[in-house]
């Protein structure tokens, strides 16, 4: 196929139409298809970032059900939303969710704004975010360019320079606006998005159920199986980290992480990570008097958990301790609080402490 230009319209026309009638007939059942409520074709692309789909429909689910309009979420506290969100990861996105909700109740008025530039305002929200909510809910001619949309695009037109690359980008999203459909850009972009999940594999693509199999330049040469090229992944550094499950009159002291870090806004066993040369009752020690300004002593360890990041993995301790000295302060935390073993599940936690709670029993 070329390029769009040489190709012609009418070909461009025909692989619209071929992609929308195979989207028509195959498309798979979500709950956020059923609606074009910005409200909720936004949070669908929110949760959908980095994350399976058969992961995000509950919480989908359980979201609109606690916060059925931007008006309500705007409201809400925000270890509330953290909650509802535990498990899914990445929670900088429900904090952006908070914060997005509350301008467009306050700035306007509770009336999502329409076109991509005014979306491309709000926090959390990028070029392709935008250009999903605006074609989805609003009709525009906006194109998207995911991860899936990227490779189908790199397949159709046989793009064999990494994709991660700046010039490469500037051309999937040229070729990503040309393309989507005048007539029917939502569905035209979720088509792309579908077709990329379930056809446009990574690996061992179906070219045989492919409805524009024939537009496709990358299938014609061959090529498709090395098709998008990326850099190659670098090594995921590995860290061990230390916590303290430090217990006074029945309770744990829990702190809450600062906003705007990783993980910010959820409630963890305080410690850190362990330094070269330290053995981890000297980096617990340490830490704890690094964050809350108090001395402990360490009585025993109690679990160990192995959890991955997207930029790393970490081997998280958990030790019982004893408070011996010194009145906590959020020398680190925004907040610190002594709770009991029966209220942790009033917190939001990360997924590597949740892991503890069955040990704390």
């Amino acid at each position: 196929m070329g390029d769009l230009i040489p190709c012609g319209p009418q070909a461009a026309a025909a692989l619209r139409r071929a992609l929308l009638v195979w989207f028509h007939c195959h498309r798979r059942d979500l709950p956020w298809r059923r609606t074009r409520d910005p409200y909720a074709v936004w949070l669908s692309e929110i949760m959908l970032q980095q994350t399976r789909v058969e992961t995000v429909i509950d919480y989908y689910t359980r979201f609109l059900e606690r916060f059925p309009t931007v008006e309500s979420l705007a409201a809400a506290h925000e270890d509330e939303i953290l909650k509802l969100w535990e498990g899914l990861g990445y929670y900088s996105r429900a904090l952006n969710l908070h914060k997005t909700a509350r301008v467009i109740a306050e700035r306007f008025k509770g009336v999502f704004p329409s076109t991509v530039e005014e979306l491309r305002q709000l926090p959390g929200i990028g070029r392709y975010t935008a250009g999903a909510i605006a074609s989805i809910a609003f009709g525009v001619k906006a194109p998207v360019l995911d991860g899936n949309v990227k490779r189908v695009l790199a397949r159709l037109f046989a793009i064999e320079e990494r994709i991660d690359q700046a010039s490469t980008l500037h051309r999937l999203w040229e070729l990503a606006d040309r393309l989507v459909s005048p007539r029917s850009p939502g569905n035209f972009n979720q088509a792309l998005m579908e077709l990329g999940a379930r056809i446009c594999l990574p690996k061992n693509p179906a070219c045989a159920e492919c409805p524009v199999r024939m537009f496709c330049e990358a299938r014609e040469r061959g090529i498709q199986d090395r098709i998008p090229a990326k850099r190659p992944a670098p090594k995921v550094p590995h860290c061990h980290v230390v916590a303290a499950a430090i217990r006074k009159n029945g309770r744990y002291l829990l702190g809450k992480r600062p906003p705007g870090g990783m993980l910010g806004g959820l409630w963890e066993f305080p410690g850190g990570k362990v330094e070269p040369g330290e053995t981890h009752e000297e980096a617990l020690v340490r830490e704890i008097r690094e964050e809350l300004g108090i001395e402990i002593r360490v009585l025993g360890h109690a679990a160990s958990v192995d959890h991955a990041y997207s930029h790393l993995t970490v081997t998280l301790h958990l030790y019982l301790c004893e408070h011996i000295g010194g009145r906590p302060r959020t020398l680190y935390h925004s907040a610190l609080k002594w709770v009991s073993r029966k209220q942790f599940g009033r917190y939001s936690f990360p997924a590597a402490n949740l892991k503890f709670f069955e040990v704390l029993k």
